[in-house]
């Protein structure tokens, strides 16, 4: 990759790296998906290793009711479709703000026939949107700030039985995430760790007027799938 497309941040609302649509594979256990990728998101040359670790390592709510399941910070789709494969009776809300994100998820939908996937920028994000449960790899670099605001806003989205499924390395801040999270209310569970990605279960505390206010001006603003 050359210099010039590392220093653009795949969170830029619109990438100004010249579009080179490639296809890469995701292989799980359960599934097969072939995704159209582009310069200018995250991960244009493979699926991450940590977006691997989640959708092979973190419990899955129960196929058998309509959920609504949230993959914030979508990109191109690998956690989105993965979700709307494995629940087909869900409704999944995929959420980037980077608008070249946003079109190649829609597309990776539409080519493997998954209607149960919304695609949508943050602000289109209705103020009065609960779910049921919400996977993500946390922007970590966006900073400390942003981050939480992000992460309030969305555990506040969660019904009382929801949870939160995030995947973070060690070398950016998993343990200090964990702290923060158990800090503001939350409890954090470490489900395990592999190749220094920490996969951890948040159960939501009771909501503040702080993550309310989250919940209805900022979630969302930051895609929140990679570090």
């Amino acid at each position: 990759m050359a210099a010039a497309e590392r220093s653009e941040h795949y969170f830029a609302a619109t990438p100004t790296a010249a579009s080179r649509p490639r296809e890469v594979l995701l292989e799980l256990p359960d599934l097969h998906l072939t995704l159209t990728t582009d310069r200018g998101v995250f991960a244009p040359d493979a699926v991450d290793v940590g977006t691997r670790y989640l959708l092979l390592d973190a419990p899955m709510p129960p196929t058998d009711r309509a959920l609504t399941v949230a993959d914030v910070g979508c990109g191109y789709g690998p956690i989105a479709l993965t979700l709307a494969t494995r629940l087909p009776r869900a409704t999944v809300v995929a959420v980037d703000v980077n608008e070249r994100a946003r079109a190649l998820c829609r597309a990776n939908a539409e080519r493997h026939a998954l209607t149960n996937v919304q695609v949508l920028e943050p602000q289109d994000v209705p103020a009065d949107l609960q779910i049921d449960a919400l996977y993500a790899n946390p922007p970590i670099r966006v900073g400390n700030e942003a981050l939480h605001r992000l992460l309030q806003g969305w555990l506040a989205r969660l019904r009382p039985e929801g949870r939160a499924v995030l995947v973070v390395h060690k070398h950016l801040g998993s343990d200090s995430l964990l702290r923060w999270l158990d800090g503001a209310g939350h409890t954090t569970t470490r489900l395990g760790s592999r190749l220094g990605y920490r996969l951890l279960q948040i159960v939501p505390g009771p909501p503040t007027a702080t993550s309310a206010l989250a919940a209805g001006t900022t979630a969302g603003t930051t895609p929140a799938s990679q570090p």
